[in-house]
């Protein structure tokens, strides 16, 4: 009798033992995030991890189309020139703090004030905010913005506790503290970051596990090895050349969502210390390495066509893209001849990239594109939080970026493109792109925008301050112990109603 107790309560414990570890999730993610601070952050990755810590005043479904988060309605006056948003009632900060419309108005003057924000230029329409009210802010704009409701789905609509940002300044990443589902934990760089239920979270109901692990594996072997083997739950970025194997698994779940975003080169047109260099100084050279680029083999053997050729920040499929800039083939012989009308034999020019497998294929693919035209390409391969400081110091002549793209256009263009952009490191600088830019964030009629947009797609695609490749789908795999996990086209890894059987 005393032997079948004891087998009893070893198998309760041993039950209770596997629920426990089934609400805990592991997440594979391709590159480690750079600082958790939504203001100041402009890594992919990180806003995967932020999507679980960090609430915004509105979201995306899976149509990239706004609805209410913390938020719950808004209107805009007939003038354009104010933005009204109520907010939900008793939601609550990480720290207890309440998320109100003074926390909302602090936020938000946050991102326009603090020295080190990169939310700026997305709020650059604002005059001014103000709690009108205990749960309603009100933006007065300098002009109308269409764009901005948009922009309110991101970073610049992630609401920190004014306690814990007071507190922390410009360190404040290293212990973020919002009003998501999760709050944070601890970050070991390269190795983890660990988030844990928010128990007073306002939709709690639809979370479904007591914490949540983020691990940055930059190897895609070594991810889907990671799957295979059970050691995570879910990857946020398969290789296209291993979908195949992922969906001919029956232990393994596959989505895929066509991104809103574009790859590209960044060519350093005159920002820091870098800035006065031979691709700087000639727009024949640009326009010879991008003419000397295949892209469609990039798709097929980098991508197994899974991915788009572009040449704009939107994709052929996209209402935004101007067709009268259609992608061109490669023209090596173009390209040999704007080498030599710049004055030049051989160019020698460096080329910084992530350390990861796929965009490494990818460099190495175009290295020797190039060289066919007369260019000589050093590739230099970093780990990528590295690659994003040498971006944002200027600190480089060429590197490879990837930008997950935006619902609005102008979260496409705008920071990059214009000359007080937040994400502009290369020096561009076109009083005309900005007239154009700042013309189309205006205008409420999309015609009217796109027009603007088509106008600004014909001087990017010759001045090429990005030397834009392509658009790829996202792929993900996952366990099919995992339920109810669906692909969002901003990319986005939402864990409401997500459970582990």
């Amino acid at each position: 009798m005393t032997r079948l107790f004891l087998s009893s309560t070893a198998l309760a414990l041993s039950l209770i033992a596997g629920m426990a570890q089934a609400a805990d999730l592991r997440i594979a993610l391709q590159d480690d995030p750079d600082m958790l601070d939504p203001a100041q952050s402009r890594s992919f990755v990180g806003r995967i991890v932020y999507a679980s810590l960090c609430d915004k005043l509105v979201d995306l479904n899976q149509n990239a189309e706004i609805v209410p988060m913390l938020a719950t309605d808004w209107s805009t006056s007939e003038d354009g020139l104010k933005l009204v948003l109520n907010l939900r009632e008793g939601v609550k900060f990480h720290d207890g703090e309440p998320m109100d419309a003074a926390a909302v108005a602090y936020t938000l003057n946050r991102n326009l004030t603090l020295k080190e924000s990169r939310r700026k230029s997305e709020l650059g329409s604002v005059e001014k905010v103000e709690a009108t009210g205990p749960l309603q802010v009100t933006l007065t704009l300098k002009a109308p913005d269409a764009s901005l409701l948009a922009q309110l789905s991101d970073r610049a609509g992630m609401i920190v506790s004014p306690k814990a940002a007071e507190a922390a300044g410009a360190d404040f990443g290293l212990k973020p503290v919002c009003a998501g589902p999760f709050k944070f934990v601890e970050r070991i760089a390269q190795d983890r970051i660990v988030l844990e239920r928010f128990a007073d979270y306002w939709d709690k109901d639809r979370i479904h596990f007591d914490k949540v692990t983020f691990v940055p594996i930059p190897d895609t072997t070594v991810r889907l090895a990671n799957l295979q083997s059970g050691d995570v739950h879910l990857v946020d970025r398969i290789a296209a050349t291993d979908a195949e194997a992922v969906r001919q698994n029956s232990a393994l779940g596959y989505a895929e969502v066509v991104g809103l975003g574009s790859m590209g080169i960044y060519v350093n047109t005159g920002f820091g210390p870098k800035a006065d260099n031979v691709m700087a100084k000639s727009v024949e050279l640009r326009q010879a390495f991008s003419a000397a680029i295949d892209r469609e083999a990039i798709n097929q053997v980098v991508f197994s066509g899974t991915a788009l050729p572009g040449n704009q920040p939107w994709s052929p499929v996209s209402p935004w893209y101007n067709p009268d800039i259609p992608v061109q083939p490669r023209d090596i012989e173009r390209a040999k001849a704007l080498v030599k009308a710049a004055g030049h034999d051989r160019v020698q020019v460096q080329l910084e990239h992530h350390n990861n497998p796929v965009v490494t294929q990818t460099m190495q693919m175009i290295q020797a594109m190039v060289a066919e035209a007369g260019f000589d390409v050093q590739l230099v391969s970093t780990e990528f939080a590295t690659l994003l400081t040498m971006q944002q110091e200027g600190n480089y002549v060429m590197s490879r970026g990837d930008w997950s793209g935006r619902a609005d256009p102008d979260g496409n263009t705008h920071a990059f493109y214009h000359s007080k952009g937040g994400l502009n490191n290369f020096g561009y600088s076109n009083p005309e792109v900005d007239r154009l830019l700042d013309e189309a964030r205006a205008l409420s009629d999309p015609e009217s925008r796109k027009q603007k947009y088509a106008e600004f797609a014909s001087i990017i695609t010759q001045e090429l301050p990005i030397i834009t490749l392509g658009h790829q789908k996202f792929l993900y795999g996952f366990t099919t112990k995992l339920e109810g996990f669906q692909a969002y086209p901003d990319a986005m890894i939402r864990l409401q109603d997500v459970k582990l059987q």
